[in-house]
């Protein structure tokens, strides 16, 4: 077993590394893409790339080269760089692209570090914009710039705040209002923030009582939900539509009750 499988604490300070260079580049275009807008689109027309988005991924993807260059890294913005160490660097370089383009704060760099077994072993979302940095190592808790995290108390499904994200694709969303729309009697309100790293963060610190959304990729929820489980919470997939899928993450109380309502989606659309 090598030092870094048994470390895995050792990766966090490279990650931080790379978020923090990465959240300077984000901060330093972003006037000029609040003034040019998005350079491109991805799965649909409202799924928005900006310069920013590949800046950012690039220069966490230098950073990770240099220092671990055995290592294997994924990225949203068509990264997927093979290695022979078998680790594996998951990276978001700009989580929240449609709140960056608008002026709002809600977006995140978020990177993770998978082991040769496929399992997150450490974390980073960093919210420049917020002024957050969320740190998680397995086995070692969940943090907000030094402080230690904790999911909220117990509270029923009825009294409960839920956050979820919507698809780019329109019948997807069709669909998950569908989901929605039998969800939102059952509990006391709903919460979309727009970037899933920063919304499965805000299960681990308390600021929601759970988090759901069935359209997601490695990139958007592997730091997170490694921050919400180290943060005391229950973490599982929650299957999507075209073999796609998502997380579903709440406080131990609640994973249950809010499992079974979830598993009334129709399941996958028809091809």
């Amino acid at each position: 077993m090598t030092s870094a499988r048994r470390q895995p604490a050792g990766f966090l300070p490279l990650a931080r590394e790379a978020a923090r260079a990465a959240a300077a580049v984000l901060l330093a275009e972003r006037p000029f893409v609040l003034a040019e807008g998005a350079s491109a689109t991805k799965s649909s027309a409202t799924d928005p790339v900006t310069r920013a988005d590949v800046a950012a991924q690039q220069v966490i993807a230098e950073l990770i080269a240099r220092a671990r260059p055995g290592d294997a890294i994924l990225g949203e913005e068509g990264l997927d760089r093979p290695g022979d160490s078998g680790w594996r660097w998951i990276v978001d370089p700009l989580d929240g692209t449609v709140n960056y383009l608008y002026g709002r704060d809600e977006w995140a760099v978020s990177i993770a570090v998978e082991d040769p077994d496929g399992a997150v072993v450490a974390g980073v979302v960093l919210a420049p914009a917020l002024g957050r940095t969320y740190t998680a190592v397995r086995g070692q808790g969940s943090w907000l710039d030094g402080r230690r995290l904790a999911v909220r108390p117990a509270t029923a499904l009825a009294r409960a705040v839920i956050g979820t994200g919507f698809s780019y694709d329109a019948d997807t969303r069709a669909a998950q209002a569908a989901v929605l729309s039998r969800l939102l009697p059952s509990v006391a309100d709903i919460r979309r923030g727009g970037s899933a790293a920063l919304d499965l963060a805000a299960v681990a610190s308390g600021r929601i009582d759970a988090f759901y959304e069935n359209d997601l990729s490695a990139w958007d929820w592997a730091a997170g939900a490694l921050l919400a489980a180290e943060a005391g919470a229950t973490v599982s997939a929650l299957p999507g539509p075209h073999g796609r899928s998502g997380v579903v993450c709440a406080a131990p109380a609640l994973a249950g009750p809010l499992s079974e309502l979830l598993s009334g989606d129709p399941g996958p659309l028809p091809n």
